[in-house]
């Protein structure tokens, strides 16, 4: 039985920075956009506060209006900003019980070659189970699923489940698996708060699949908080309480005697990283670091194992995971990554093809997956 993680970086709606060729403008973009809705949930906004708001404006290209190239400024009651067609424009709000609102990042149609790209990384990778990361829902998966996978793979896959996270941009983890396999049960922990703010970015669900031979394992597809906008103290907050709280659901499944327990997805850290070090420091294993994983090796001379997951697969990009509990991590019989529909300027390793220039890419992630001899 194999079982892979994929984040796909939407399916059919992206954010519309990343269609950007310039990887610079991706970054500048998300960063001002992240900070720029925290200065808005300020309860009050000092001089400085407003002062840097309208610099972020200025970079967003909203400073003389709501609409910029990537982004809308939302105004629902109040005014947040005062436009004068003589003198400067000044931020009008002195706090954020003033107004009601929020930036919000644009999206765009992602390109049909990318799509295409993106069913074949997932007909390719085989995955009897598999986890998606950064779908828009699950009436866009089924979409994706009849009308663009199931005509290319000539294959359908039977059981498909995204419950709807956190993420105002509407990007959910889910999972699909093979006929065969059913879902019995399933428990969302989007709710889940700590000292009054929610935990997951997204969502932390959790399948209990039973598969063809009627054994049970327990899926929990993740997302953690990303680093882009900013990696300060708040973002490495979140992610450690994301890791804590992974942890004690899995914890929790092991007592409930469930011992086939699979935490997997995008972590959007690497693994010598503090922060995730709540659930990388359980009984839980990295399929990365078992020895029947297939090693990709770029460049012998720096001993780069190749065990990254996104952009150029080097080991410090190494932040998506299979992490497995130890009744599975002694079924393993292989594991790998799958990057043909990743772009790579440097042609580090072999691509689709099709796949000639990086908005044709299917992601800037790596599938990554496992072998189990379980049936």
């Amino acid at each position: 039985m194999r079982v892979a993680a994929f984040n796909v970086e939407n399916l059919f709606d992206r954010i519309k920075a990343f269609n950007d060729d310039a990887p610079d403008t991706h970054k500048a973009v998300l960063e001002a956009h992240a900070e720029l809705n925290t200065l808005f949930e300020k309860p009050v906004y000092s001089a400085a506060d407003k002062a840097r708001m309208l610099e972020l404006m200025d970079v967003l290209g909203i400073l003389k209006r709501d609409e910029g190239a990537f982004v809308w400024l939302r105004k629902i009651r109040g005014k947040i900003v005062t436009r004068p067609r003589r003198g400067p424009v000044r931020i009008a709000a002195d706090g954020r019980d003033d107004w009601v609102g929020w930036l919000e990042l644009k999206t765009a149609r992602v390109e049909e070659e990318a799509i295409t790209m993106t069913a074949r990384m997932i007909r390719d990778m085989q995955a009897d189970i598999l986890a998606l990361v950064e779908i828009e829902s699950r009436p866009v998966l089924t979409e994706f699923h009849d009308f663009i996978y199931a005509p290319l793979a000539g294959h359908s896959y039977r059981q498909m489940m995204v419950i709807d996270g956190n993420d105002r941009r509407g990007i959910d983890v889910g999972i699909m698996a093979k006929d065969g396999f059913s879902i019995p049960s399933m428990r969302s922990h989007v709710d889940e708060e700590e000292n009054g703010r929610t935990v997951f970015s997204r969502d932390c669900p959790e399948y209990i699949l039973q598969t063809p031979g009627g054994e049970r394992i327990a899926v929990l597809p993740n997302h953690f908080k990303s680093k882009y906008g900013g990696n300060n103290q708040s973002s490495k907050d979140k992610r450690a309480a994301q890791a804590r709280f992974a942890a004690q659901y899995y914890e929790r499944l092991l007592d409930e005697g469930i011992e086939h327990v699979i935490v997997l997805g995008d972590l959007n850290d690497t693994p010598d990283s503090d922060e995730l070090q709540p659930l990388l420091g359980t009984t839980l294993r990295e399929i990365t670091d078992h020895p029947n994983f297939t090693e990709f090796e770029f460049d012998a001379s720096t001993g780069d194992r190749g065990i990254g997951t996104f952009g150029t697969g080097a080991d410090s990009k190494k932040i998506d995971y299979i992490l497995l509990s130890p009744a599975l991590w002694a079924r393993v019989i292989r594991g790998g990554i799958y990057r043909k529909g990743v772009f790579t300027a440097s042609h580090r390793w072999e691509m689709y093809p099709e796949l000639t220039k990086p908005l044709y890419a299917a992601s800037d992630h790596h599938g990554i997956w496992v072998d189990l001899d379980l049936d």
